[in-house]
Formats: structure tokens, C-alpha cells, sequence
């Protein structure tokens, strides 16, 4: 039994869903469920909807209207109009209609969750139709009734044990019968509200199913050759790992490395399920294989670049050291506004965090903050990773930037950087 993952890169217009056929073909008469992102930029476009919705902005239904007119687009690319999935898509951003016709919810991630979701749910509708439309026989499979998480939007923490129990009760008897395609990204709540479960999140999504339902591997598709030490988009030498291991991709994806959501890893190590990534455009190609065993030496760094960063530091009112008890209160209001630290320092009078810029959750935590100690930041900052690194690595890479905030263990090197 096989797990697909497809990014929004991959089904972005009409000749990538065609693509994904291609590809599903190469494994006919394999047990496969299929987990599909958003098409192209639309997470960002419903995130703007959600921004203008909620300022109750002039642009919202503008905004709205070419969300639809590109799905429509796709569709009319692909499908007769008498094809039912015109139904089912327009049925699916019914649920959008509903929300923006009432006045905001003061939960703002409530929000963002219940449409920022639709794209995964529209995206979906459209790939199990295709897969049918080339008799390709599949399933739509709602993926909220399956992956259950707490209340925490946005940021959906799963109950693991709840999430197996259904999957296994109900999708090895679907695999038999069809290929099954699901939506990455989404879970529901006990009240059956819609979390998500963090940006990018569809690859934990099928880290999840594969490890729940023991898959033999787990394929993401994406549009690059595998896994590179660097972003191709920032640097021009990147090279490619053909294989690496389960630790050192946890590494990489926890200090920011997009290529792959921080969560996915750990599930499949536990089940000792290997972890291919590999580009839809050239499906026979190796890509890379992250499992038990990987890479020893590294020839070239691991450069991770995360921009939109905060430079915060706390000291006491009473200008006393930092202590035990002042960490404890400044972790507890960093949990309780779910920012994550990325980079962290503590001296005798502050205590010094980086995280992401997340304007909503910024301006909450800096007022809880300010209530008990006093407060510096600097944003517009970037903040640059080096595993594997050597000084001369470092000295090229900061150039003539100002360095804010830097630390150096055995194999990873951070600078915050202006």
C-alpha cells in the first residue's frame, strides 16, 4: 500500500491534473491513497479572503470571484459541463458563501480554518473526477472525518489514537475496491469544525495515513529533482541528496526547510516507513530517500533562509536578573499565543527569542508581555541556518549584512541577520 502526496505546485492548471493521471497510471494495481494540497496559490488567496473578510475590506468579493473563476477555469479545461463535478465544486464554495454573509467571528484562526480549507476540498473534488473521467476508478474521501484534532486552530493537534482507530475501521476496505483521495492539511474537531494543521501541512497529512495504515512508502511530488542542501530560488550551486536520513531531514525541517512540513518525519520513523521525494515532472527519476540510513558526510552545507523575522528581548521591570521563574512566565505566554521559537539566548539581565512574524499573534503576545517586563524587538529580520558548515561557509553567506543575534554548536551554525 502506497501514499501520494501531490503540492499545490502539481495541480495548479489543467495539464498538471493531466500530469497526475500520468503518474497514478505508472501504478495501476497498486493500493494507493492520493493526498492533494490547494491548486497553485490558493491557500494565499483564501488567506487574503480571510484577511479582507474579516476588515470587512471593499476587495472581498472580488478577491472571492477569481478564487472561483480559476477552479472554474481548470474545469472547463478539463471536463464537459455536464460533468456532476461542476455541481460538487460549486456545492463545496457554498460553505464560504454561508461564513462571508455574517458578521466575523471573534476567533480569527476560526476563521482562517473554515475557508482557507475550501481549497483543499475544491482541489480534491476536481482530481478524484479526472482520475474517474480516465477510468482510473477513485474515492473522495472526506479527511475530517478521519484525522482528529483538539481545538487549536491553525495549528491542529491530532489524537493520534482516535485518527487510527478510523482510519482503520474504514479505509483498508476502500483501498481494496478504489484508489482513495483525500484532502492534505485539514482536520476536524469533536464539535465538527475544520482545523488545519499548520502551512504545508498536507505532507503531515500523509505521514498520518501511511503510518497508521503501515504503507510500505510515502511519495511526495514536487517540483524539484529531491530534496537540495539550499533553495534553488536563493542560491544558484544547490546539489541534490539522493538519500538522507530520517534524523537529519527532522533537523533540516525543523530550522525552516520548506521542501517538507516539520511534523512528517517523525511518524514515518516510527513506523520505519521510507519517505520519497521525487519531481512530477519526471516520475521515474530517483529524487531522494529519506529512511534509517542516509548520508554520513556532507561535500556542501545545508543552507536554510527563513525571512519575516522578530528579534525580541524581555528584561525584569525591577531590572533584577532573569531567572527561572521569569523563563518560565515568558515560555507560558509564547505557548498560550502558539509562537514558536526558532532562536533563543539568555543573560544575565534578557532573555532573547526569534520567531515568525505573524502580525495577529505579534501584537497579543507584545501586549501580554508588556504586562511584566520590558520589551525590545526588531522585525524585518532573516534569520540563516547552516548545517554542515565550515567559517568560510558563514563569513560568505552573512557578506556585508549586520549579524543581531548568533550562535555555533558542533554541526549547525544560526545568525540573525540584518
Amino acid at each position: 500500500m502506497l501514499v501520494f502526496k501531490f503540492g499545490g505546485a502539481s495541480v495548479k492548471d489543467a495539464p498538471g491534473i493531466i500530469n497526475l493521471g500520468k503518474v497514478v497510471q505508472k501504478y495501476t494495481g497498486q493500493q494507493l491513497l492520493i493526498v492533494v494540497s490547494a491548486m497553485g496559490k490558493t491557500t494565499n488567496a483564501l488567506e487574503k479572503l480571510t484577511n479582507a473578510y474579516v476588515n470587512q475590506a471593499d476587495a472581498m468579493h472580488q478577491i472571492y470571484d477569481e478564487i472561483k473563476q480559476y477552479h472554474y477555469n481548470i474545469l472547463h479545461e478539463l471536463f464537459e459541463p455536464s460533468n456532476p463535478v461542476f455541481d460538487e465544486v460549486a456545492n463545496t464554495f457554498v460553505e464560504i458563501d454561508w461564513m462571508i454573509e455574517d458578521e466575523p467571528h471573534d476567533d480569527y484562526d476560526f476563521i482562517y480554518d473554515q475557508i482557507v480549507s475550501i481549497g483543499e476540498l475544491v482541489s480534491t473534488r476536481i482530481v478524484t473526477a479526472y482520475l474517474n473521467h480516465i477510468e482510473l476508478k477513485s474515492k473522495w474521501l472526506d479527511v475530517r472525518s478521519y484525522i482528529h484534532t483538539d481545538n487549536t486552530y491553525r495549528e491542529g493537534i491530532v489524537d493520534w489514537p482516535k485518527t487510527c482507530e478510523h482510519i482503520q475501521q474504514d479505509i483498508p476496505a476502500m483501498l481494496n475496491n478504489s484508489i482513495v483521495v483525500t484532502q492534505g492539511f485539514l482536520g476536524g474537531t469533536s464539535e465538527n469544525f475544520t482545523t488545519t494543521l499548520g502551512r504545508e501541512g498536507s505532507d503531515y497529512t500523509a505521514a498520518i495515513f501511511a503510518a497508521c495504515l503501515n504503507a510500505k512508502s510515502v511519495t511526495t511530488w514536487k517540483d524539484v529533482p529531491g530534496i537540495l542542501n539550499a533553495d534553488p530560488k536563493h542560491f544558484a550551486d544547490t546539489v541534490k541528496f539522493d538519500e538522507l536520513s530520517y534524523t537529519e531531514a527532522i533537523e533540516m525541517t525543523y530550522y525552516g526547510a520548506g521542501v517538507i512540513h516539520p511534523k512528517t518525519i517523525k511518524p514515518l520513523q516510527n513506523a520505519n516507513i521510507p519517505l520519497l521525494v521525487k519531481p512530477f515532472t519526471d516520475p521515474d527519476a530517483l529524487g531522494t530517500v529519506i529512511s534509517e540510513i542516509g548520508l554520513q558526510h556532507y561535500e556542501k552545507p545545508v543552507i536554510i533562509v527563513k525571512q519575516e523575522q522578530v528579534l525580541l528581548s524581555v528584561s525584569a521591570k525591577d531590572y533584577t536578573f532573569i531567572t527561572e521563574d521569569h523563563l518560565s512566565s515568558v515560555f507560558t505566554l509564547f505557548a498560550s499565543k502558539h509562537v514558536k521559537i526558532n532562536m533563543m539566548q539568555v543573560s544575565a539581565l534578557s532573555f532573547t527569542v526569534c520567531f515568525d512574524y505573524r502580525a495577529e499573534r505579534f501584537e497579543k503576545l507584545l501586549e501580554s508581555l508588556k504586562q511584566s517586563f520590558n520589551v525590545k524587538y526588531n522585525n524585518d529580520l532573516t534569520i540563516i541556518t547552516v548545517r554542515h558548515y565550515k567559517q568560510e561557509d558563514l563569513k560568505a553567506l552573512i557578506g556585508d549584512r549586520k549579524v543581531l543575534l548568533e550562535q555555533l554548536s558542533r554541526n549547525t551554525a544560526q545568525m540573525v541577520v540584518r
